[in-house]
């Protein structure tokens, strides 16, 4: 399943609810209804992942893989 960030207008987002609710729980669900974070934000608030980011950039350019070498 992905989960997708939006960005609704307030003068849509009744409406827009709406359409999610004619959809069952596995087929979409609504899994935050904040307000809008930006990613920095978002990202900064999973415990860890700024320290993680700054030990990932200490490490030195031959330690890391190539976009080919990566399992997407």
């Amino acid at each position: 399943m992905k989960t997708l960030t939006l960005k609704i207008d307030d003068s849509v987002s009744d409406k827009f609810i709406w359409l999610l609710q004619h959809f069952s729980e596995n087929e979409v669900s609504v899994v935050d209804s904040e307000d809008y974070l930006s990613d920095d934000d978002y990202l900064r608030g999973f415990q860890g992942m700024v320290e993680s980011i700054k030990k990932a950039k200490s490490e030195p350019a031959d330690k890391g893989v190539t976009l080919s070498q990566l399992d997407w």
